[in-house]
């Protein structure tokens, strides 16, 4: 049985951000072999690359994840699967659970005896869909965490939303701020259904690949350095000396 570790930090490498912000600047279609035939406009990403950027942030959170809880196997879940296919593994991918309010896909899930910890990352890619959805979007994260929070009240909800930088504006994003900090603050499995256990907020310059551009704050419970944190410390006080792990 695996021991608990400490959470790394997730990260994304700005290497890997600036590949992604060439396509978002519009210098070359996509951001692999992958060709487009139809033109974007610049300063965007279109369904499918928007798609493919929010899989890296998977990805890291996935990795980060199977190393806290001991170096367990990082699988692709069947999407219509109700369980995992390995006894004790982390799934990136679509996985399905059935919630308290309905059926839920999300991106990386432990569940080795039901939902333990489920994560999403959302990302609006321009300027338009920032001004015209991120209130539709904090829709979708309050009703992903209850929809789990109802059936699983132990299980660790997380969220990553990304932005580029130059499409926020000042206002947007004192709005975003304060909004994503109330519904990321949920303490404990007596706490409100609707919020999160952890929600970051990235915010990318597509010019150079950094993320850490100083907002939210260093210290600050958005910060994506805090995520690892503050999920390692909600797992440990509910699973600590749980099978499958050791004591």
């Amino acid at each position: 049985m695996p021991e608990l570790q400490e959470m790394p930090r997730i990260s994304v490498p700005p290497a890997t951000l600036a590949q992604w912000g060439v396509v978002w600047l519009g210098t070359r279609p996509s951001a692999g072999a992958d060709d487009n035939p139809k033109p974007k406009k610049p300063n965007s990403f279109d369904r499918k690359q928007g798609m493919e950027f929010g899989r890296i942030f998977d990805d890291a959170f996935g990795v980060a994840l199977a190393q806290m809880l001991g170096g367990v196997p990082v699988i692709k879940p069947n999407a219509n699967a109700l369980i995992p296919a390995a006894p004790d593994c982390v799934e990136v991918g679509t996985a399905r659970m059935i919630g308290g309010i309905r059926p839920q896909n999300y991106d990386v899930a432990y569940r080795p005896d039901g939902p333990r910890v489920v994560f999403d990352s959302k990302t609006l890619n321009d300027a338009g869909s920032i001004r015209k959805n991120w209130q539709n979007m904090i829709n979708d994260l309050a009703s992903e965490a209850a929809t789990v929070h109802i059936r699983f009240p132990f299980c660790i909800v997380a969220f990553i939303f990304v932005m580029p930088m130059p499409a926020v504006k000042s206002r947007q994003l004192r709005a975003i701020l304060s909004t994503l900090e109330r519904l990321g603050s949920r303490k404990d499995e007596l706490d409100q259904p609707h919020l999160a256990e952890a929600i970051s907020l990235v915010l990318w310059n597509p010019s150079n690949g950094e993320s850490d551009t100083g907002i939210p704050e260093r210290g600050s419970p958005l910060h994506l350095h805090e995520m690892s944190r503050r999920i390692e410390t909600a797992y440990m006080d509910r699973y600590q000396h749980l099978p499958p792990h050791t004591t």
